[in-house]
C-alpha cells in the first residue's frame, strides 16, 4: 500500500506540473493574441461619414492593425437617432472597449458624456471646443481629440458668387440642433453680407422638415448654401428634386453632397480626414500619445467638385477654369 501510495503521489505531482505548465502556456498565448477593441459609432449613413470611417480603417490597416489581427472593430450606426447613440455608448462603456471613434458631433457628444476614461477620437466634427468636447482645440485636456471638418466657408461663398454672379440673395439651409451647422451658418452669414448680398435662412430640426424648408427657401433666394450638415447630407436627393424645378443652384459643404444632387463645392476629402484620424489612433495604440495632449487636427487640402448633370439641368454654364472639376454623378 505504501509503495502504491508513493507511486500515486509521484504521478499526481507530475500531472500537476504538466497542468501548471499547460496553464502558463495557455495564458501566455491568450495575452500574446489579445487585441485592442475599437468601438466605432457613426451618427448616420451618408457618403461623407461613410468615407471618413473607411479612411480610418484603411489607415489602421496600412500600419499593421487589421480587424481580427491586433485590433477588433465594433462598428455601430445610430441611424440619426439620439436614443441609439446613448445605447451604443452605454454598450461600449460596459464592454470596456479600448478606444472609440466617434463620427460626427452628436456621436462624439454621446460617448463623451458616458466616459472620461476611454480614449475617444472624433472625425467629421466642426469645432470640438464649441461642442464642449475639449477644453480647447489646441490642448484638449481630457480623453477626446480628433480631426475637424471645418471647410473654407468664405471660399465656398466666393465659389457661389463665381458660379452665380447675378445672385442678390443667398439662402442658407441647416439643422438648428446640430452645433456644427449653427457654427458654419454663422460664418456663411458673415461672408455673404460682407459681399453686399442679402442673407436668408430656413432651419430644420430633422429630416421630416427638409421638403417644406427647401420649398420655402427657393422662393426667397437666387442661390442656396448648405454646410456640412448631417440631416441635409442624407436628404440631398430630396433637396435636388425641388431645386431642379426652381432652377436654384446649391453650393454644398462637401463633395458627397454634390454627388447626391448639389451643384458644387470646394471642400475636404472625408476619406483623407478619416485616414488622418486613423494615424492619430495608431499613436494611441502604440502608447506614443494620448488624447489630452493631441491638438485637434485640420484637413490639409481642399478640392473642387462640380456636378455637371445638375448644372445642365438648371441651365448653368460652368466657367472654363472650373471645367476640369466636373463630375458626372447626379
Amino acid at each position: 500500500m505504501k509503495k502504491h501510495g508513493k507511486k500515486l503521489m509521484a504521478v499526481l505531482a507530475v500531472a500537476a506540473v504538466v497542468a501548471l505548465g499547460a496553464g502558463c502556456s495557455s495564458t501566455a498565448t491568450k495575452n500574446d493574441s489579445k487585441s485592442a477593441t475599437i468601438g466605432i459609432v457613426q451618427y448616420v449613413d451618408h457618403v461623407a461619414l461613410d468615407a471618413a470611417r473607411e479612411g480610418f480603417v484603411t489607415a489602421l490597416a496600412d500600419n499593421g492593425y487589421t480587424d481580427g489581427d491586433k485590433i477588433t472593430l465594433d462598428v455601430q450606426n445610430a441611424q440619426g437617432d439620439q436614443s441609439n447613440l446613448s445605447t451604443i455608448s452605454d454598450r461600449f462603456v460596459s464592454n470596456k472597449v479600448d478606444m472609440v471613434l466617434a463620427i460626427a458631433t452628436p456621436a462624439a457628444q454621446a460617448i463623451a458624456g458616458k466616459t472620461t476614461e476611454i480614449p475617444i477620437l472624433g472625425t467629421a466634427i466642426t469645432d470640438y471646443e464649441a461642442a464642449r468636447l475639449v477644453s480647447s482645440n489646441e490642448a484638449p485636456g481630457g480623453n477626446v481629440s480628433g480631426t475637424t471638418d471645418m471647410n473654407p466657408i468664405k471660399e465656398q461663398i466666393d465659389l457661389l458668387v463665381k458660379l452665380v454672379p447675378t445672385a442678390k440673395t443667398v439662402g442658407v439651409l441647416y439643422t438648428s440642433s446640430e452645433d456644427n451647422s449653427v457654427i458654419q451658418a454663422k460664418i456663411a452669414k458673415e461672408a455673404i453680407e460682407k459681399l453686399g448680398l442679402k442673407y436668408v435662412e430656413v432651419t430644420v430640426t430633422n429630416s421630416n422638415d427638409v421638403q417644406q424648408a427647401t420649398q420655402s427657401i427657393v422662393s426667397q433666394c437666387d442661390a442656396i448654401y448648405i454646410p456640412t450638415d448631417n440631416v441635409f447630407a442624407s436628404a440631398m436627393p430630396q433637396v435636388q428634386s425641388i431645386t431642379s424645378q426652381s432652377k436654384t443652384p446649391v453650393i454644398c459643404g462637401e463633395a458627397g453632397m454634390v454627388e447626391s444632387g448639389g451643384l458644387a463645392t470646394l471642400g475636404i476629402s472625408y476619406s483623407d480626414l478619416g485616414y488622418q484620424t486613423g494615424l492619430m489612433a495608431v499613436k494611441i495604440l502604440k502608447g506614443e500619445a494620448e488624447p489630452a495632449t493631441m491638438p485637434i487636427e485640420s484637413a490639409t487640402k481642399f478640392e473642387y467638385a462640380i456636378n455637371g448633370a445638375v448644372a445642365q439641368e438648371i441651365g448653368l454654364t460652368i466657367p472654363a477654369d472650373l471645367q476640369q472639376y466636373v463630375i458626372t454623378a447626379k
